[in-house]
């Protein structure tokens, strides 16, 4: 699926694919996060037969102009899991709505790792 604008200059369609893209760099630019991780192994398969794991561990779901994310991070030893997922919700929210001009309703942190 893709959302879908229009303005005076024409319509506009984003990929769930290009929003994952963003999501997930944005997730990686926040402190106390090492990487992002597929929940299952039936999807790391599907990402590698793809072969564009850019988006690996974010699942977007659109319904009209609303975006929903899942994000699985896995996390570095030692920092307040809560003070990590919170800034990675709001920076994921602010960066894929400067991106796509739409509204982020949910961002849903899972924690599927620590790393030392």
């Amino acid at each position: 699926m893709s959302v879908n604008t229009s303005n005076v200059y024409g319509k506009i369609s984003i990929s769930d694919s290009a929003i994952a893209k963003v999501a997930k760099n944005a997730a990686l630019e926040c402190y106390g996060i090492v990487d992002t991780a597929s929940r299952r192994l039936s999807e790391s398969l599907s990402e590698l037969i793809k072969k564009q794991p850019d988006g690996k561990g974010v699942k977007v779901v659109t319904d009209g102009d609303r975006i929903y994310i899942d994000i699985n991070v896995i996390i570095k030893y030692g920092v307040s899991i809560n003070a990590v997922a919170e800034s990675l919700k709001e920076g994921v929210k602010y960066k894929v709505e400067k991106f796509t001009g739409m509204i982020v309703d949910t961002v849903n942190v899972n924690i599927i790792g620590v790393k030392l």
